[in-house]
């Protein structure tokens, strides 16, 4: 897992061809916004987010974000124990993101 900052964030998925953003907060925290083009994998509901990581290609790059970056964190660690290699967390989460949020 590697941390990255908000612009170092944006950066990379901006330069990177093979991101996949994943947002792994709650549905509630999801109607707040997000990250445009995120898939969403509520980390809370562990079932749910170990039969919804088996979808994802595991040679993506995972661009993980949550509300304040912990959850983030846990998700890319038990992604790497699932043998994703390359994640990427949002530091500060959501709160700390200065791009583009979708409002539904």
């Amino acid at each position: 897992m590697t941390d990255l900052s908000s612009s170092e964030w944006k950066e990379k998925i901006s330069q990177d061809k093979n991101a996949l953003i994943l947002d792994v907060r709650t549905p509630e925290e999801i109607e707040e916004g997000y990250i445009p083009n995120a898939l969403h994998i509520d980390i809370m509901d562990p079932e749910a987010f170990m039969e919804g990581i088996e979808d994802l290609d595991p040679n993506k790059n995972l661009y993980v974000y949550c509300r304040s970056g912990r959850r983030s964190a846990q998700a890319c660690m038990i992604l790497e124990q699932q043998g994703f290699e390359n994640t990427f967390n949002l530091i500060g989460g959501i709160l700390e993101w200065d791009g583009d949020v979708v409002q539904d």
